[in-house]
Protein backbone atom coordinates (compact mmCIF):
# COMPACT_ATOMS: atom_id res chain seq x y z
CA UNK A 1 0.00 0.00 0.00
CA UNK A 2 2.18 3.27 -0.93
CA UNK A 3 1.47 6.57 0.91
CA UNK A 4 -0.87 9.40 -0.51
CA UNK A 5 -0.47 12.81 0.02
CA UNK A 6 -3.03 14.98 -1.32
CA UNK A 7 -2.74 18.78 -1.24
CA UNK A 8 -4.21 22.25 -2.25
CA UNK A 9 -7.47 20.95 -1.48
CA UNK A 10 -10.45 22.58 0.43
CA UNK A 11 -10.93 19.74 2.97
CA UNK A 12 -13.69 19.40 5.34
CA UNK A 13 -12.41 18.91 8.64
CA UNK A 14 -14.77 18.71 11.92
CA UNK A 15 -17.22 21.24 10.61
CA UNK A 16 -15.49 23.25 8.16
CA UNK A 17 -14.11 23.37 5.26
CA UNK A 18 -10.36 24.12 4.95
CA UNK A 19 -7.24 24.65 2.83
CA UNK A 20 -5.12 21.91 3.78
CA UNK A 21 -3.38 18.72 2.73
CA UNK A 22 -4.04 15.34 4.06
CA UNK A 23 -1.43 12.67 4.84
CA UNK A 24 -2.26 8.70 3.74
CA UNK A 25 -0.56 5.57 5.45
CA UNK A 26 -1.34 2.43 5.72
CA UNK A 27 -4.90 2.60 5.17
CA UNK A 28 -5.48 5.82 7.47
CA UNK A 29 -5.35 9.41 7.76
CA UNK A 30 -1.94 9.88 9.36
CA UNK A 31 -1.59 13.47 9.36
CA UNK A 32 -3.85 16.90 8.76
CA UNK A 33 -1.58 19.98 7.65
CA UNK A 34 1.32 18.22 7.75
CA UNK A 35 3.90 20.51 6.01
CA UNK A 36 6.40 19.37 3.51
CA UNK A 37 5.80 16.02 3.27
CA UNK A 38 6.60 13.73 0.58
CA UNK A 39 4.90 11.11 -0.15
CA UNK A 40 4.69 7.67 -3.21
CA UNK A 41 1.57 9.30 -4.46
CA UNK A 42 0.58 13.22 -4.65
CA UNK A 43 -2.59 14.33 -5.78
CA UNK A 44 -2.98 18.31 -6.42
CA UNK A 45 -6.60 18.69 -5.66
CA UNK A 46 -6.62 22.95 -6.31
CA UNK A 47 -10.13 24.05 -7.12
CA UNK A 48 -11.29 20.76 -5.39
CA UNK A 49 -13.01 20.21 -2.33
CA UNK A 50 -11.93 16.91 0.22
CA UNK A 51 -14.48 14.72 1.59
CA UNK A 52 -14.74 12.07 3.32
CA UNK A 53 -16.64 8.93 1.41
CA UNK A 54 -20.24 8.47 1.42
CA UNK A 55 -21.13 5.34 3.39
CA UNK A 56 -24.62 4.48 1.83
CA UNK A 57 -26.71 1.68 4.24
CA UNK A 58 -29.20 1.26 2.30
CA UNK A 59 -29.51 0.80 -1.97
CA UNK A 60 -30.66 -1.49 -3.97
CA UNK A 61 -29.34 -0.37 -7.34
CA UNK A 62 -27.62 -3.32 -8.08
CA UNK A 63 -30.84 -5.30 -8.86
CA UNK A 64 -30.77 -3.63 -12.25
CA UNK A 65 -27.62 -4.99 -12.80
CA UNK A 66 -29.04 -8.57 -12.06
CA UNK A 67 -32.46 -8.00 -14.05
CA UNK A 68 -31.97 -5.40 -16.23
CA UNK A 69 -35.40 -6.19 -17.44
CA UNK A 70 -37.94 -8.38 -16.59
CA UNK A 71 -36.80 -12.26 -16.66
CA UNK A 72 -33.63 -11.12 -18.00
CA UNK A 73 -30.62 -12.74 -15.41
CA UNK A 74 -26.96 -11.76 -15.62
CA UNK A 75 -24.76 -13.44 -12.93
CA UNK A 76 -24.40 -12.03 -9.49
CA UNK A 77 -20.74 -11.46 -9.93
CA UNK A 78 -20.73 -10.02 -12.94
CA UNK A 79 -23.51 -7.35 -11.63
CA UNK A 80 -21.95 -6.82 -8.31
CA UNK A 81 -18.38 -6.00 -10.31
CA UNK A 82 -20.78 -3.42 -12.08
CA UNK A 83 -22.30 -1.62 -9.06
CA UNK A 84 -19.21 -1.71 -7.35
CA UNK A 85 -18.07 0.63 -10.36
CA UNK A 86 -21.05 2.61 -9.70
CA UNK A 87 -21.04 3.08 -6.51
CA UNK A 88 -17.29 4.08 -6.51
CA UNK A 89 -17.74 6.75 -9.27
CA UNK A 90 -20.23 8.14 -7.83
CA UNK A 91 -18.02 8.99 -4.23
CA UNK A 92 -19.28 5.43 -2.34
CA UNK A 93 -17.09 4.25 -0.19
CA UNK A 94 -18.80 1.82 2.02
CA UNK A 95 -21.96 0.27 0.43
CA UNK A 96 -24.27 -1.41 2.02
CA UNK A 97 -26.28 -3.76 -0.34
CA UNK A 98 -29.65 -3.89 0.49
CA UNK A 99 -30.84 -7.24 -0.16
CA UNK A 100 -34.77 -8.08 -0.09
CA UNK A 101 -35.23 -11.60 0.86
CA UNK A 102 -39.12 -12.02 0.58
CA UNK A 103 -42.02 -15.14 0.12
CA UNK A 104 -41.62 -14.69 -3.55
CA UNK A 105 -39.93 -16.04 -5.94
CA UNK A 106 -37.48 -14.56 -8.57
CA UNK A 107 -35.58 -11.88 -7.91
CA UNK A 108 -36.32 -11.84 -4.13
CA UNK A 109 -36.48 -15.37 -3.53
CA UNK A 110 -34.24 -17.41 -0.87
CA UNK A 111 -31.47 -18.58 -3.71
CA UNK A 112 -31.62 -15.31 -4.85
CA UNK A 113 -30.58 -13.87 -1.43
CA UNK A 114 -28.30 -16.97 -0.59
CA UNK A 115 -26.49 -16.45 -3.97
CA UNK A 116 -25.95 -12.23 -3.29
CA UNK A 117 -24.68 -12.99 0.25
CA UNK A 118 -22.08 -15.78 -1.08
CA UNK A 119 -21.22 -14.15 -3.60
CA UNK A 120 -20.53 -10.39 -1.96
CA UNK A 121 -18.60 -12.49 0.67
CA UNK A 122 -16.40 -14.10 -2.45
CA UNK A 123 -15.68 -10.84 -3.99
CA UNK A 124 -14.74 -8.38 -1.32
CA UNK A 125 -11.12 -8.39 -1.42
CA UNK A 126 -11.58 -7.56 -5.44
CA UNK A 127 -14.14 -4.67 -5.22
CA UNK A 128 -13.60 -1.09 -4.40
CA UNK A 129 -16.14 -0.35 -2.24
CA UNK A 130 -16.31 -1.69 1.85
CA UNK A 131 -18.96 -3.80 0.53
CA UNK A 132 -21.41 -5.29 2.89
CA UNK A 133 -24.53 -7.17 3.89
CA UNK A 134 -27.80 -5.65 4.48
CA UNK A 135 -30.53 -7.85 4.51
CA UNK A 136 -34.08 -6.86 3.84
CA UNK A 137 -36.38 -9.87 5.61
CA UNK A 138 -40.20 -9.29 4.40
CA UNK A 139 -41.53 -10.35 7.63
CA UNK A 140 -44.19 -12.43 6.39
CA UNK A 141 -41.72 -14.60 5.16
CA UNK A 142 -42.01 -17.20 8.05
CA UNK A 143 -40.82 -20.09 5.68
CA UNK A 144 -37.17 -18.92 5.83
CA UNK A 145 -37.14 -17.67 9.13
CA UNK A 146 -34.96 -20.57 10.54
CA UNK A 147 -32.08 -20.23 7.92
CA UNK A 148 -32.47 -16.05 8.50
CA UNK A 149 -31.98 -16.67 12.04
CA UNK A 150 -28.56 -18.42 11.88
CA UNK A 151 -27.53 -16.14 9.41
CA UNK A 152 -28.12 -12.86 12.31
CA UNK A 153 -26.25 -15.13 15.30
CA UNK A 154 -23.31 -15.98 12.33
CA UNK A 155 -23.14 -12.43 11.96
CA UNK A 156 -23.14 -12.60 7.95
CA UNK A 157 -25.32 -9.89 8.08
CA UNK A 158 -24.24 -6.47 8.64
CA UNK A 159 -27.59 -4.73 8.87
CA UNK A 160 -30.90 -6.33 9.72
CA UNK A 161 -34.36 -4.67 8.30
CA UNK A 162 -38.12 -5.61 8.79
CA UNK A 163 -40.16 -5.23 5.80
CA UNK A 164 -43.46 -5.41 5.25
CA UNK A 165 -45.04 -4.63 1.83
CA UNK A 166 -48.27 -7.11 2.29
CA UNK A 167 -50.98 -4.86 2.43
CA UNK A 168 -49.30 -2.71 -0.74
CA UNK A 169 -48.68 -6.50 -2.65
CA UNK A 170 -52.81 -6.61 -1.73
CA UNK A 171 -53.69 -3.24 -2.53
CA UNK A 172 -51.75 -3.50 -6.32
CA UNK A 173 -53.08 -6.54 -6.98
CA UNK A 174 -56.41 -4.35 -8.67
CA UNK A 175 -53.46 -1.48 -10.45
CA UNK A 176 -52.64 -3.41 -13.51
CA UNK A 177 -49.14 -1.65 -14.08
CA UNK A 178 -48.25 -2.65 -10.67
CA UNK A 179 -49.51 -6.19 -10.58
CA UNK A 180 -47.91 -6.58 -13.44
CA UNK A 181 -44.52 -5.03 -12.43
CA UNK A 182 -45.06 -7.42 -9.19
CA UNK A 183 -45.91 -10.76 -11.49
CA UNK A 184 -42.79 -9.76 -14.21
CA UNK A 185 -40.71 -10.07 -11.35
CA UNK A 186 -41.52 -13.44 -9.68
CA UNK A 187 -41.78 -15.42 -13.24
CA UNK A 188 -45.04 -16.78 -12.29
CA UNK A 189 -48.33 -17.32 -14.12
CA UNK A 190 -50.86 -14.26 -12.93
CA UNK A 191 -53.74 -17.35 -11.20
CA UNK A 192 -50.61 -18.61 -9.63
CA UNK A 193 -49.33 -15.23 -8.40
CA UNK A 194 -52.83 -14.44 -7.08
CA UNK A 195 -53.19 -17.50 -4.93
CA UNK A 196 -49.50 -17.29 -3.51
CA UNK A 197 -50.03 -13.97 -2.17
CA UNK A 198 -53.54 -15.18 -0.59
CA UNK A 199 -52.06 -18.15 1.01
CA UNK A 200 -48.73 -15.61 2.39
CA UNK A 201 -51.46 -12.54 3.54
CA UNK A 202 -53.30 -15.64 5.52
CA UNK A 203 -50.44 -16.01 8.33
CA UNK A 204 -50.56 -12.18 9.92
CA UNK A 205 -51.35 -13.65 13.08
CA UNK A 206 -48.22 -15.37 13.31
CA UNK A 207 -46.05 -12.58 11.83
CA UNK A 208 -45.72 -10.73 15.24
CA UNK A 209 -44.14 -13.48 16.97
CA UNK A 210 -41.98 -14.22 14.18
CA UNK A 211 -40.10 -10.75 14.23
CA UNK A 212 -39.87 -10.85 18.29
CA UNK A 213 -37.65 -14.21 17.50
CA UNK A 214 -35.72 -12.60 15.00
CA UNK A 215 -35.09 -9.87 16.81
CA UNK A 216 -33.87 -11.22 20.05
CA UNK A 217 -31.34 -13.09 17.93
CA UNK A 218 -30.03 -9.82 16.20
CA UNK A 219 -29.75 -7.96 19.59
CA UNK A 220 -27.55 -11.03 20.56
CA UNK A 221 -25.39 -11.15 18.21
CA UNK A 222 -24.89 -7.44 18.05
CA UNK A 223 -26.60 -6.55 14.63
CA UNK A 224 -28.36 -3.17 13.94
CA UNK A 225 -31.80 -3.63 12.72
CA UNK A 226 -33.92 -0.97 11.11
CA UNK A 227 -37.79 -0.91 10.69
CA UNK A 228 -39.04 0.12 7.15
CA UNK A 229 -41.61 2.36 6.17
CA UNK A 230 -43.20 2.75 9.93
CA UNK A 231 -46.94 4.33 9.43
CA UNK A 232 -47.47 5.31 13.36
CA UNK A 233 -45.69 6.45 16.42
CA UNK A 234 -47.12 3.40 18.10
CA UNK A 235 -45.42 1.17 15.30
CA UNK A 236 -41.99 2.99 15.96
CA UNK A 237 -42.10 2.37 19.55
CA UNK A 238 -43.18 -1.18 19.27
CA UNK A 239 -40.09 -2.14 17.04
CA UNK A 240 -37.84 0.45 19.33
CA UNK A 241 -38.77 -1.74 22.62
CA UNK A 242 -37.66 -4.62 20.49
CA UNK A 243 -33.71 -3.14 20.03
CA UNK A 244 -34.43 -1.67 16.23
CA UNK A 245 -32.97 1.54 16.37
CA UNK A 246 -33.05 2.88 12.74
CA UNK A 247 -36.19 4.23 11.82
CA UNK A 248 -36.01 3.45 7.85
CA UNK A 249 -38.29 5.94 5.61
CA UNK A 250 -40.90 6.78 8.27
CA UNK A 251 -43.95 7.97 5.82
CA UNK A 252 -45.16 10.63 7.46
CA UNK A 253 -43.96 13.85 10.09
CA UNK A 254 -45.55 12.42 13.96
CA UNK A 255 -43.68 8.82 13.27
CA UNK A 256 -40.27 11.08 12.41
CA UNK A 257 -40.61 12.91 15.54
CA UNK A 258 -41.07 9.70 17.19
CA UNK A 259 -38.27 8.48 16.11
CA UNK A 260 -36.15 11.80 16.99
CA UNK A 261 -37.26 11.68 20.59
CA UNK A 262 -36.77 8.12 21.19
CA UNK A 263 -32.97 9.52 20.12
CA UNK A 264 -33.72 6.33 16.91
CA UNK A 265 -31.63 7.39 13.63
CA UNK A 266 -33.82 8.10 10.77
CA UNK A 267 -32.81 7.25 7.20
CA UNK A 268 -34.72 9.08 4.22
CA UNK A 269 -33.84 8.21 0.39
CA UNK A 270 -31.44 11.12 -1.13
CA UNK A 271 -33.27 10.52 -4.92
CA UNK A 272 -36.65 12.22 -2.58
CA UNK A 273 -34.26 15.11 -1.63
CA UNK A 274 -32.69 15.26 -6.03
CA UNK A 275 -36.25 14.99 -7.51
CA UNK A 276 -38.09 17.45 -4.75
CA UNK A 277 -40.30 15.08 -2.94
CA UNK A 278 -41.17 11.10 -2.91
CA UNK A 279 -41.76 9.19 -6.38
CA UNK A 280 -44.71 7.77 -3.79
CA UNK A 281 -46.09 10.75 -2.29
CA UNK A 282 -45.27 10.13 0.91
CA UNK A 283 -42.56 12.64 3.36
CA UNK A 284 -40.86 14.79 1.33
CA UNK A 285 -37.27 14.89 3.15
CA UNK A 286 -36.34 17.74 2.48
CA UNK A 287 -38.95 19.15 4.54
CA UNK A 288 -38.24 16.78 7.25
CA UNK A 289 -34.65 17.65 7.38
CA UNK A 290 -34.91 21.52 7.36
CA UNK A 291 -36.97 20.24 10.85
CA UNK A 292 -34.28 18.37 12.54
CA UNK A 293 -35.94 14.91 11.20
CA UNK A 294 -33.54 12.88 9.31
CA UNK A 295 -30.08 12.21 10.39
CA UNK A 296 -29.22 9.70 7.38
CA UNK A 297 -29.31 9.89 3.13
CA UNK A 298 -29.33 6.85 1.04
CA UNK A 299 -29.23 6.01 -2.40
CA UNK A 300 -32.02 3.60 -2.16
CA UNK A 301 -32.34 3.10 -5.56
CA UNK A 302 -30.04 5.14 -7.19
CA UNK A 303 -26.49 5.75 -6.49
CA UNK A 304 -25.46 9.17 -7.80
CA UNK A 305 -27.89 10.93 -4.99
CA UNK A 306 -26.40 10.84 -2.32
CA UNK A 307 -23.49 13.39 -3.69
CA UNK A 308 -26.45 15.09 -5.98
CA UNK A 309 -28.81 15.18 -2.72
CA UNK A 310 -26.13 17.17 -0.37
CA UNK A 311 -24.99 19.50 -2.94
CA UNK A 312 -28.68 20.20 -3.34
CA UNK A 313 -29.32 21.05 0.35
CA UNK A 314 -26.81 23.42 0.17
CA UNK A 315 -27.46 25.24 -2.79
CA UNK A 316 -31.58 25.96 -1.66
CA UNK A 317 -30.29 27.01 1.40
CA UNK A 318 -31.32 24.07 3.94
CA UNK A 319 -28.12 22.95 5.07
CA UNK A 320 -24.85 24.46 5.16
CA UNK A 321 -22.41 21.50 3.03
CA UNK A 322 -20.76 20.29 6.08
CA UNK A 323 -23.93 19.41 7.86
CA UNK A 324 -25.65 18.18 4.79
CA UNK A 325 -22.63 15.66 3.84
CA UNK A 326 -22.85 14.12 7.67
CA UNK A 327 -26.67 13.12 6.29
CA UNK A 328 -24.46 10.97 3.72
CA UNK A 329 -21.23 10.03 5.76
CA UNK A 330 -21.01 10.43 9.43
CA UNK A 331 -24.72 9.96 10.58
CA UNK A 332 -24.71 6.59 8.26
CA UNK A 333 -21.66 5.68 9.50
CA UNK A 334 -22.83 6.12 13.10
CA UNK A 335 -26.06 4.43 12.75
CA UNK A 336 -24.16 1.58 11.21
CA UNK A 337 -21.97 1.69 14.29
CA UNK A 338 -19.05 2.23 11.74
CA UNK A 339 -16.77 4.40 14.37
CA UNK A 340 -13.55 4.37 11.78
CA UNK A 341 -15.07 6.80 9.02
CA UNK A 342 -17.48 9.27 8.53
CA UNK A 343 -15.07 12.09 8.81
CA UNK A 344 -11.24 13.33 8.16
CA UNK A 345 -9.94 13.18 11.26
CA UNK A 346 -6.01 11.18 12.23
CA UNK A 347 -6.75 7.74 12.58
CA UNK A 348 -9.96 7.14 10.55
CA UNK A 349 -9.59 5.20 8.05
CA UNK A 350 -8.99 7.10 4.48
CA UNK A 351 -12.52 6.75 2.78
CA UNK A 352 -11.38 10.44 0.78
CA UNK A 353 -13.31 11.57 -1.99
CA UNK A 354 -12.38 14.89 -4.34
CA UNK A 355 -14.85 16.67 -5.90
CA UNK A 356 -14.70 19.37 -8.58
CA UNK A 357 -18.11 21.55 -7.59
CA UNK A 358 -17.45 24.51 -9.52
CA UNK A 359 -21.12 24.13 -10.62
CA UNK A 360 -23.34 23.69 -7.21
CA UNK A 361 -26.17 21.19 -8.44
CA UNK A 362 -23.61 19.02 -10.90
CA UNK A 363 -20.87 18.33 -8.48
CA UNK A 364 -18.27 15.68 -10.20
CA UNK A 365 -16.21 13.09 -8.53
CA UNK A 366 -12.61 13.68 -10.11
CA UNK A 367 -10.82 11.12 -7.28
CA UNK A 368 -11.52 8.46 -4.59
CA UNK A 369 -9.29 6.94 -2.34
CA UNK A 370 -10.98 4.27 -0.56
CA UNK A 371 -9.29 2.23 2.31
CA UNK A 372 -5.95 3.94 1.45
CA UNK A 373 -5.95 2.99 -2.06
CA UNK A 374 -6.31 5.33 -5.31
CA UNK A 375 -9.26 3.53 -6.79
CA UNK A 376 -11.29 6.00 -8.95
CA UNK A 377 -9.12 9.02 -10.94
CA UNK A 378 -10.71 10.71 -14.05
CA UNK A 379 -7.88 13.39 -14.23
CA UNK A 380 -4.63 12.04 -14.28
CA UNK A 381 -2.62 15.32 -14.76
CA UNK A 382 -3.38 15.47 -10.80
CA UNK A 383 -1.36 12.74 -9.79
CA UNK A 384 2.04 12.74 -9.50
CA UNK A 385 3.76 9.35 -8.66
CA UNK A 386 7.66 9.50 -6.94
CA UNK A 387 9.84 6.50 -7.91
CA UNK A 388 10.74 4.38 -4.89
CA UNK A 389 14.08 5.20 -5.62
CA UNK A 390 13.77 9.24 -5.00
CA UNK A 391 11.75 8.06 -2.27
CA UNK A 392 14.50 6.56 -0.42
CA UNK A 393 17.00 8.78 -1.22
CA UNK A 394 15.40 11.36 0.50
Amino acid sequence: MTDISISRGRCLVDTDLVDTSLIISGGVIAGIGTPGHRSGLELDAEGLTVLPGIVDIHGDAFERQMMPRAGVDFPTDVALIDSDRQAISNGITTVFHATTWSWEPGLRSADNARRLLESIEALRPQLAADTRFHLRHETFNLDDEEEIGRWLADRRVDLFAFNDHMDSTVASLDKPHKRQRMVDRTGLPDAEFDRLVARIASRADTVPASIARLADIARKAGVRMLSHDDDSPAMRKAFRSQGVTIAEFPVNEETAREAAQGGDAIVFGAPNVVRGGSHTGWTKASDMIAKGLCSVLASDYYYPAPLLAAYRLAADGVLPLARAWDLISGGPARAAGLADRGMLAEGRRADIILVDDRVPLRPRVVAVIASGRLVYLTETDRLNARPARAMAAE
